[in-house]
């Protein structure tokens, strides 16, 4: 097991030092401790209208990625807590007030775990809603899961998500658009693999000294785990092997075209590849550096593949894991033209103390003015619209909707005890009183998008957990898609309208999540409700369509959430509870109309 021991014995405290740290190292950048947000100084950045380009989630995998923060990389980098994503209004945070307001646009790196892709997806589509240019770039690059074990999930993100920082960085850098930073950022992921092992778990701060024992019966003497993830997440076997023997396995991983399940890049012998070795965290640099020379050398007798660069240290950690993670980079044409390869994008000069080149002496000389701190509130833009809604008849159809859902909380949460964790019916019950509030204490605004935005705005700040972030990402893109519709006149919003808006909605939700109809959740009732209220245009229809669909989540074998983990035949005897939850709020709904 990983060291129990720490010189910080509390997470939080910890987290909060590390990142006011970044900011000694690199006096050019700022720190947003209420967001946890690590961002560039105004007056460091030279060409403001150039894209920006962020990073995040939880901390302990330092220096990835507040200390990538700085020109020619990160523009900002928003942190969670330890192994945990940051929530989606601290990115909202990020995006709305770290950033010139000069920028042509945002990147967002994510890497592909559910609670970063949602809650950064939430603030993306918010940052969208408000008119704002933002692409997001999810890496995906590890092996150690399989095409038969990812499922919809997909691959997890590890340290190949550092060199698609670096590279996007140094393209928006150079002034390239939005568009071209995203797709160059997207290639190299779709030409990237990684895998990692190591001898141990890690210890988190904080935690009981008892995980170091049970980690040390879980894994049991001699043995090394390959696939292992950064977050304590099992590995895909445990080996008894020396070095060689380790290495070898890994880059079997890596770059066997026969290996169907694992087979993602093909890499051919004489391949133009760049090789990242990257440091868990505990690995000492002696052996880190013995590590580099077996993999190099079985690369080159194995593979026939000798690498144009050769990038070593830790990038990407976790916490003081006693292992490594191996990338392989194919390097494609970018199509850009001079100067603007993958590998000069690599070259290119960088002022971020997590990456190979030191930070310039004339940074260090030069004098930062006060910069005044960040707006307690967040400020806010919402564009009005010409699209009309009636108030009476949005209030009494939600108040029917939202006091039928608030009834039947004990019915969800129940559900939800004997497939889940419990807590959906309380969430739900939470964002329906919420809006309630609203409706009652506030005048409702015959504005469409004003009202959209507003009730996005409750479910965001009422709704935690990933129903929350799935609602609060589909409103967000439902006030988007309604904002295209609008004209120089006032237009009454028709229900063909709704449904049309409804309808690209789904398909946006569709970014973040690869839930379907068929995979027991909320998209049982979803999906049917928007389809049939576009075919028909009936709300009742519509919301008949919905109860069906929950109901047939009742003995269907769930694929995503958590009550794939859960396990037992509890989906045998109840409906999934989102999908009822949310039928139940539709038929209320209906039934006022």
């Amino acid at each position: 097991m990983a060291s129990a021991k720490h010189f910080f014995d509390d997470p939080t405290t910890a987290v909060l030092s590390a990142l006011r740290g970044v900011t000694l190292l690199n006096p050019s950048l700022l720190f947003d401790e209420k967001n946890k947000i690590i961002y560039r100084h105004p007056s460091s950045v030279a060409s403001p209208q150039n894209v920006s380009v962020i990073c995040g989630g939880g901390s302990g995998h330092e220096p990835g990625f507040s200390a990538f923060v700085g020109q020619g990389a990160l523009t900002a980098c928003v942190a969670g807590t330890i192994f945990a994503s940051p929530s989606a209004q601290q990115v909202r945070a990020c995006l709305s007030q770290c950033l010139p307001a000069e920028t042509e646009g945002v990147v967002v790196v994510v890497t592909n775990y559910t609670g970063d892709v949602l809650n950064f997806g939430m603030g993306i589509e918010k940052a969208r809603a408000m008119g704002k240019k933002v692409e997001m770039v999810v890496v995906a690059d590890d092996v150690g899961v399989g095409r038969a074990k990812g499922g919809k999930v997909g691959r997890r993100g590890l340290s190949g998500t550092a060199l698609v920082v670096k590279i996007c960085g140094a393209l928006a850098e150079a002034g390239a658009s939005v568009g071209d930073c995203a797709k160059v950022g997207r290639l190299v992921v779709d030409n990237l693999v990684s895998v990692g092992a190591s001898l141990s778990r890690v210890h988190v701060p904080g935690r009981s000294l008892q995980e170091a024992q049970d980690e040390v019966e879980r894994l049991g003497p001699g043995l090394v785990e390959i696939g292992m993830g950064i977050h304590n997440e099992p590995g895909c076997e445990k080996v008894k092997t020396d070095l060689p023997g380790l290495v070898k396995i890994m880059l079997a991983q890596l770059l066997d075209p026969n290996d169907k399940d694992r087979a993602y890049v093909k890499i051919e012998k004489g391949a133009d590849t760049v090789l990242l070795i990257n440091n868990f965290g505990g690995t000492s640099n002696l052996e880190l550096s013995g590590v580099v020379t077996e993999i190099v050398s079985q690369l080159d007798r194995d593979y026939g593949l000798h690498p144009r660069r050769v990038i070593f240290g830790t990038f990407f950690g976790s916490l003081n894991g006693p292992g490594f993670i191996i990338s392989v980079l194919k390097l494609a044409d970018t199509g850009l033209g001079s100067g603007k390869s993958i590998l000069e994008l690599l070259d290119a000069p960088a002022e971020a103390t997590g990456w190979a080149a030191s930070v310039k002496p004339e940074t260090w000389e030069k004098r930062y003015g006060q910069v005044d701190a960040t707006d307690e509130e967040e400020k806010s833009d919402t564009r009005t619209s010409n699209l009309k809604v009636d108030p009476s008849v949005l209030k009494s159809s939600l108040k029917s909707g939202l006091n039928k859902l608030i009834s039947c909380e004990a019915e969800v949460t129940r559900y939800d005890s004997i497939v889940g964790d419990g807590d959906c019916g309380v969430g739900l019950k939470r964002g329906a009183e919420g809006i309630n509030q609203y409706l009652e204490e506030v005048d409702i605004p015959t504005d469409a998008l004003l009202f959209l935005t507003k009730i996005a705005g409750i479910v965001e700040a009422t709704m935690d957990g990933t129903s929350g972030a799935l609602y609060a990402i589909f409103l967000n893109a439902l006030a988007a898609n309604i904002r295209k519709q609008d004209s120089a006149n006032t237009t009454d919003l028709t229900p063909l309208m709704w449904a049309h808006a409804l309808g690209e909605s789904l398909k946006d939700l569709g970014v973040y999540t690869p839930a379907q109809p068929g995979d027991r959740t909320l998209m049982d009732a979803l999906v049917p409700f928007v389809e049939t209220l576009k075919s028909t245009g009936s709300t009742k229809q519509a919301a008949e369509a919905a109860k069906r669909g929950a109901e047939s989540t009742k003995g269907m074998k769930p694929s995503l959430g958590r009550s794939v983990y859960v396990g037992g035949k509890g989906h045998n005897e109840v409906p999934d509870p989102g999908a009822y939850g949310l039928s139940q709020f539709l038929t209320g709904l209906a039934d006022a109309l």
